[in-house]
């Protein structure tokens, strides 16, 4: 009896455990709940739990009822892509107008421009009720319309910035000293060859910021091209386009893997499994936390590359045909109020602050930036709106050729990868002779005049035309890998030789 008595005791603390160290929730359960509020993002499970219960909180204060928040994750901006795009092309089958999501939250405002207008079809986004709530939230002493280039809300006020971001570089200082290499500053010094086999990266093509950190990368070299005093503004782009692309090559080159899951490329730098990757801001202060001593050091470190990153907004979106109309509204109202803004920075446990850990996000609103907000920030010492360096972000240079980009990227640098590794390899064995450098770094087929503001042919909604021209680009690249390949291995028994 005293054995059963146990079993019995052992299998009610298995039922009981779960209850008991469950976390106090304000969102209430699918059938409990006044109301239901579906929200798609990309965002990560620490952003999607504070805000869905701070939001819960907030509108059971205001509006006395309970709310269930479902999160729709199916993946990065593309796989979401995929499903609005489905979507309403079901609901224009049926006529219908919504799609049975209430709110667009997270991704880059590539994708919500995309929504905005689409090719075919009335915009996806319906007019957003917090700028004529809340007008004093906007401007350059609140939200600004633009600032380094970028764009944080549109004329038609469909879509706002809910937060801001860099992309830069993580790394590991104790591989760097392993490697000799110094901490990078850079995107050129991430294509360093000592760098071979120890970078992480991310494929663009599922995710629209890694993208865009390729472009900003192109960005900045045709930039400083078009700085060089006396320089023909068209030759000297063209030419700086070029450089982005070697550059790329680079990397590329240099890359461990590609994944698809962004918030990988800190852990694994932080584990050692790779040294150094590009990264959003977010994700690498997040695990550097994760990694910190008692002594508040860390092995992982994040820098935005000195002046080849300007500052995004993740904008935040009420879908058309929303189900819940008035809670989705709502939603943004709370995420761009002050204790919405405070909670992407705060610490967890301050006022306003997230319950369980740092999203470490920074605030859009300006004017939220007060000495005693700050006081509760993770990253207090952050002055985003200061520290951009010399970068402006000219949509006019790449902004056409952002989706021509993302898909090149994965032609020159991820579907031939196996190719340019051992090319790479052969190359640094070499001494990289000229020759095979030449034939590695060919990249006039990516003429800026021909492609610069997008590719017809790969940017084609007929697949079939889209495949086809990746095809064609895709062969040539691995034909020069392949022979810079062969080129180098001659080189090589040259030197050897006697």
């Amino acid at each position: 009896m005293k054995r059963f008595g146990i079993i019995f005791g052992l299998l009610a603390l298995v039922v009981a455990l779960p209850i008991v160290l469950r976390r106090e929730t304000s969102t209430a359960s699918p059938r409990d709940a006044d109301d239901r509020l579906v929200i798609i993002t990309p965002h990560n499970e620490s952003i999607r739990n504070e805000y869905g219960e701070a939001f819960a909180q907030w509108w059971k204060l205001r509006r006395g009822r309970s709310v269930y928040v479902d999160w729709r994750t199916p993946g990065g901006t593309a796989e979401i892509r995929k499903v609005l795009d489905s979507g309403f092309a079901a609901a224009e089958a049926r006529k219908v107008e919504g799609i049975g999501i209430d709110v667009f939250f997270g991704g880059g405002d590539y994708e919500f421009k995309t929504q905005d207008k689409p090719k075919q079809g009335p915009g996806r986004l319906a007019k957003l009720e917090v700028f004529d709530r809340h007008p004093e939230w906007f401007g350059e002493k609140g939200v600004p319309q633009f600032f380094s280039g970028e764009q944080y809300f549109n004329d038609e006020h469909t879509w706002v910035a809910a937060c801001l971001s860099q992309f830069g570089i993580c790394y590991n200082e104790d591989g760097l000293k392993r490697l000799g290499l110094e901490a990078p500053k850079t995107w050129e010094d991430l294509g360093d060859a000592r760098y071979g086999g120890y970078l992480a990266l991310a494929d663009p093509s599922k995710s629209g910021s890694v993208a865009r950190a390729f472009e900003l990368l192109i960005q900045q070299q045709m930039q400083e091209a078009m700085a060089v005093p006396g320089a023909d503004p068209d030759i000297a782009a063209a030419d700086g386009w070029q450089k982005g692309w070697q550059l790329i090559q680079r990397l590329c080159a240099n890359a461990r893997y590609f994944t698809d899951s962004a918030s990988k490329i800190p852990q694994d730098v932080g584990q050692g499994d790779a040294v150094a990757g590009m990264c959003v801001d977010f994700y690498g202060r997040s695990f550097s936390d994760e990694l910190k001593h008692a002594d508040g050091s860390s092995r992982l470190q994040w820098i935005s590359p000195n002046g080849g990153s300007s500052l995004s907004g993740d904008p935040v979106a009420v879908m058309r045909g929303a189900q819940n109309p008035e809670a989705a509204q709502a939603f943004v109202e709370f995420v761009m109020s002050e204790s919405g803004q405070v909670l992407w920075n705060a610490k967890p446990g301050s006022r306003a602050g997230p319950k369980e850990k740092a999203l470490r996000r920074m605030p859009v609103r300006r004017d939220v930036y007060t000495t005693e907000n700050r006081a509760n920030f993770t990253d207090a010492e952050s002055d985003p709106y200061a520290e951009t360096g010399t970068f402006v972000y000219h949509p006019e240079l790449t902004g056409k050729a952002f989706k021509t980009i993302r898909n090149l990227v994965k032609i020159v640098g991820i579907d031939s990868h196996e190719e340019m590794k051992q090319a790479w390899k052969e190359m640094r064995h070499a001494g990289f002779p000229p020759d095979a450098m030449k034939v590695f770094f060919n990249v006039s087929m990516l003429d800026y005049k021909k492609i610069g503001q997008g590719d017809p042919l790969l940017d084609s909604k007929n697949p079939l035309e889209s495949a086809r021209r990746a095809s064609e680009l895709g062969s040539i690249f691995r034909y020069q890998y392949k022979s810079a390949e062969q080129i180098a291995r001659k080189a090589q028994r040259k030197r050897i030789t006697p």
